[in-house]
Order: C-alpha cells, then sequence, then structure tokens
C-alpha cells in the first residue's frame, strides 16, 4: 500500500481520553484539542519520513518496518516503537498503545487503542 502524501485530519473520536490514558501532558490534551495536524508521508521501499506539522511544532520521524526506533513525543517523553505492515496496514506497537493505519480511497483512517480506542480520519491532500 502507499502511504506517500500530505494528509490532514479532519475528523477525531475519544482523543481527549486517548491522550490522558498514555500519559499525555494538560497541556498537550489542550493544545491537540484545537490543532488538527497535518501529516507529511514519504515512502520508499520499507523505509518511512513521517512529520507532524501544527502551527506549534514540528516532528520528523524516519523508520524502517520491522526495526525498532526510539521516537520523542511532543512533550519531550521517549518511546521505543515497532511499526509493520499487515495486509496494506501499517501497525505501530510499543507498550502503551497500538496504532493500525489503512488508506480507504482518498483518506487514511488510524484506529489507536490502549484501553480505550480513538479514532483519527484524514483527508488526502492535493499536491
Amino acid at each position: 500500500m502507499d502511504f506517500n502524501g500530505t494528509w490532514k485530519v479532519y475528523s477525531e473520536e475519544n482523543l481527549e481520553e486517548f491522550l490522558k490514558i498514555v500519559g499525555a501532558p494538560e497541556m498537550v490534551i489542550k493544545m491537540r484539542k484545537d490543532v488538527k495536524p497535518v501529516i507529511i508521508i514519504e515512502q520508499k521501499g520499507k523505509d518511512f519520513t513521517y512529520t507532524i506539522k501544527t502551527p506549534v511544532f514540528t516532528k520528523v520521524h524516519s523508520f524502517s518496518l520491522g526495526k525498532e526506533i526510539e521516537m520523542m513525543t511532543i512533550d519531550g517523553r521517549k518511546i521505543k516503537c515497532t511499526v509493520r505492515e499487515e495486509n496494506g496496514k501499517l501497525i505501530a506497537e510499543n507498550d502503551k498503545f497500538t496504532s493500525v493505519r489503512e488508506i480507504q480511497g482518498d483518506e487514511m483512517i488510524e484506529v489507536a487503542a490502549h484501553f480505550f480506542t480513538v479514532l483519527f480520519k484524514l483527508k488526502k491532500l492535493a499536491g
């Protein structure tokens, strides 16, 4: 599956509760309620660059499928994560959550779960 592109979050369900469960600081929770990030994904085979842009910050993560990476959250915490591809879906797992992303037409649907589920819907932007 080709995840390349620029994606804009247009819908989120249960985000605030999910962020509290995974330990996000109150500042991050308040900011994310008002901001819909733009996600830029560059995919070259099994190698990905994943950029999150908001008016407040930009974060870039690079990873290869099947290899553990260390990422920094927007509030500076370090987490380890492994991403794999399964049936055309990107599945990211660590000890705090599991995230599953899949393409459906011009949308990317992400479901993240850790005792509670949050649903993100992203629309692919032209360009």
